[in-house]
């Protein structure tokens, strides 16, 4: 058993927060040791918390959609969740929650050593954009410790305002050409747009 496999039975087995106590299963996350693209969604909803697999819900279906668009399926890349047990009736995660399981998403990050690190939604961006609106820094990167974030839409944002749907598809075409950049960026780079903005 790999290190990160140990993980994930780690993770299925976790009480550390009250989420355990209303799971059907654990979502730890899943995808190759290797990937060099992590998605990093906010939590489990119904379909995910049934099957212990993220982002099988219409969310993930439009996830697949987004990466088809690119040239890579899922198999291609690691996807985990901020908290890895769903929340009742799919509210936001709260911040003790949040707490419980940043260890697990910590060592995922050190084991897959990702590339790039694509943050759907706002609670995944908070790890590298702590202070930041996504509506104003999506698609703008940001390395942090050799590792490329880069804060996108979560899917299911385009799927409940279909005006979002145009930006969530632009920001991800994107994504091959930063793979390709990702080492030759510097620490901390922001376009100039948003350096005006006190994210720090």
């Amino acid at each position: 058993m790999t290190e990160l496999q140990a993980l994930v039975a780690e993770i299925t087995q976790c009480t550390r927060c009250l989420l355990h106590r209303g799971r059907t299963k654990a979502v730890p996350g899943e995808g190759p040791e290797s990937a060099s693209i992590m998605f990093i969604g906010e939590a489990p909803g119904f379909h995910e918390d049934q099957q212990g697999r993220p982002f099988v819900g219409a969310a993930g279906k439009f996830l697949d959609e987004l990466l088809e668009n690119i040239g890579l399926t899922r198999k291609d890349v690691y996807i985990a969740n901020v908290i890895k047990c769903r929340p009742p009736g799919n509210r936001d995660p709260l911040p003790e929650e949040i707490d419980a399981c940043k260890p697990f998403l910590d060592r995922q990050v050190e084991l897959v050593q990702p590339k790039l690190v694509v943050t759907l939604g706002r609670f995944s961006m908070a790890r590298a954009f702590p202070k930041a609106r996504i509506s104003h820094i999506h698609g703008q990167p940001r390395k942090i410790g050799g590792i490329v974030y880069y804060p996108m839409y979560h899917p299911a944002a385009a799927l409940h305002q279909p005006s979002l749907r145009r930006t969530v598809e632009e920001d991800m075409q994107r994504i091959p050409e930063l793979l390709k950049q990702a080492e030759q960026m510097t620490e901390t780079e922001l376009p100039a747009q948003a350096e005006q903005l006190t994210l720090f």
